[in-house]
């Protein structure tokens, strides 16, 4: 008990500008299956529609768009972003990709099929992820702040502030649905944060400290990154940023 103790608050510490008097609930999640992943993949996004995955991958001059063979890792389709744009976070509705971009306030809507680009928007400030609720785009922008927009104008419905134990928490990077929950990776930490979409509460932390593959371990800007829910059969995917790995993972019935 003293060992997950410690555990818990070396894995809360790691969260950058963050305080609080109790640590939440940290689940470290169970590997039910491993894939190749790209090692040259800088993932920003990453989605599964209809049992194929979708990513998202960033630097200028290396962001695309691609549909990647889960079991090979192999990349089936792509279309590349030209510079200057960073690429970032996406998700799909419908027929479309959403595609955001790091700092020129632009995304990308891309024919899901083809890929396409079949229009663009605007939003202030800077993009980092991006899922869908099944009514509202919810983006990232690296602060506590997840705002909600309407999908069919692209303008604000409303925002919520992401907080644990009353404080914010800042770095929200990829962001994923999954079962009426929102799951952010922090970056530049091993962690994920488990949101109530409607109060903005964190109420557990996922640790993906087992998970990092040894080939990057101590790389800054290899961290973990990426989260697919696969909600037809309840699968959920984790990978990070040059990670040569992506795992299939469930969480622990119980947890201590």
């Amino acid at each position: 008990m003293i060992a997950r103790n410690l555990a818990a608050l070396a894995l809360w510490a790691s969260l950058p500008l963050i305080a609080c008097a109790q640590a939440p609930e940290v689940i470290r999640p169970e590997i039910v299956a491993t894939y190749p992943h790209d090692a040259n993949a800088f993932t920003q996004g990453l989605f599964i529609h209809d049992g194929d995955l979708f990513e998202s991958t960033g630097q200028v001059g290396q962001s695309t768009l691609r549909r990647v063979a889960l079991e090979t890792g192999l990349v089936e389709q792509s279309v590349a972003i030209a510079p200057p744009i960073f690429g970032e976070g996406s998700a799909r509705i419908g027929d479309e990709i959403f595609m955001l971009s790091w700092v020129s306030e632009r995304g990308f809507i891309f024919d899901a099929d083809t890929f396409e680009q079949v229009d663009s928007f605007s939003y202030p400030g800077e993009g980092w992820g991006l899922t869908y609720d099944g009514n509202h785009l919810i983006l990232s922008d690296g602060t506590p702040e997840l705002r909600f927009l309407d999908p069919e104008t692209m303008t604000l419905s409303h925002s919520i502030n992401v907080t644990l134990n009353g404080r914010p928490v800042r770095r929200l990077n990829e962001l994923e649905w999954i079962d009426g929950m929102i799951w952010a990776n922090i970056w530049e930490t091993r962690s994920i944060v488990r949101i109530d979409p409607e109060s903005g509460v964190v109420d557990a932390m996922i640790d993906l400290s087992a998970l990092i593959p040894p080939s990057v371990a101590g790389r800054r800007d290899a961290v973990a990154n990426g989260i697919a829910w696969n909600a037809e059969t309840g699968q959920i995917y984790v990978t990070g940023k040059l990670w040569p790995t992506l795992y299939e993972i469930r969480l622990p019935e119980s947890t201590p």
